[in-house]
């Protein structure tokens, strides 16, 4: 099975003090990395845009180190990754800073093409994936997803700075989320977006024949399409909570695509993100 992450990567200062730590990372990125370390059997390229500086480089050895596919990387001339910094609070609560105007994955898909996604059978891509993007490729995506049977996993991950409007995000989010076959929503991502209570966010996923996992925080994930009662464990401590829902992804995904019943995979998928908050950082160590 071959599987394409799809977004943005990004160069990743994570502050402690004084000092800052380089490493690389960015949403669908993160979610790709942990999916294979779950189901390493599986194979899970990225696809995105980089420029043909230090940087780009690094990023791409990076993902090649974390044995995803980098065939599917386009590096272009005279252009530059984004950049973000962390900075966590005494209880483990990030804040983020971003430099990624002038990204190069802006430009991904730029000439319509969507063909580098043809050999995969599922593809997994973020509302971040879609707000960096102009509105005509967006919609050039989803006409491509909706012409295709490949199996399509999709979190909005919402960032309102990223897009032109809410209004935009919204009508961009559901149009999506009504294509998913795999929906991994984010509990307060939702209520933000659509103003509404967790009830109704629960009520529209089961409207829209929602199969996956709706994650909860602490209250541990919800299961999409399926009735699951089970106890998640708490993480021992909470050191920084970047990548939580990122990581909680790919261990959901790598453990349903590997045929996992929906308990066991909500169940990897709490496991890896309570791994991954007891670590700095979007990657934790192998």
């Amino acid at each position: 099975m071959k599987i394409a992450c799809v977004g943005e990567a990004m160069i990743e200062l994570s502050i402690a003090g004084s000092a800052a730590s380089v490493g690389v990372a960015g949403d669908t990125l993160n979610t790709g990395v942990y999916l294979k370390r779950t189901a390493p059997d599986l194979q899970v390229d990225y696809v995105t845009r980089l420029g043909d500086c230090p940087f780009s480089e690094q990023i791409r050895d990076f993902i090649a180190e974390q044995d995803l596919g980098t065939d599917t990387i386009e590096m272009i001339s005279g252009e530059t990754p984004g950049l973000y910094a962390i900075t966590t609070s005494e209880t483990g609560e990030r804040s983020f800073t971003y430099w990624r105007g002038m990204a190069a994955a802006r430009g991904l898909f730029h000439g319509g093409d969507f063909s580098v996604l043809d050999p995969f059978d599922v593809v997994y891509l973020s509302g971040i994936s879609l707000a960096i993007l102009p509105d005509r490729v967006r919609r050039g995506l989803l006409d491509y997803l909706k012409a295709q049977k490949t199996a399509f996993a999709f979190d909005s991950n919402y960032r309102p700075r990223l897009w032109e409007d809410p209004q935009t995000a919204k009508a961009m989010t559901e149009a999506f989320w009504r294509r998913a076959d795999i929906a991994l929503p984010s509990i307060d991502d939702e209520m933000a977006l659509f103003a509404e209570d967790e009830a109704a966010v629960v009520e529209r996923f089961a409207l829209y024949g929602s199969r996956g996992a709706m994650k909860r925080g602490a209250s541990g994930p919800l299961a999409l399409g399926a009735d699951i009662a089970q106890d998640y464990p708490e993480a021992p401590k909470v050191v920084d909570t970047t990548a939580a829902g990122d990581s909680f992804n790919g261990g959901y995904l790598g453990a349903i695509l590997q045929g996992a019943s929906q308990a066991e995979a909500l169940m990897a998928g709490h496991n890896c993100a309570a791994e991954v908050v007891q670590h700095r950082g979007a990657i934790t160590p192998r």
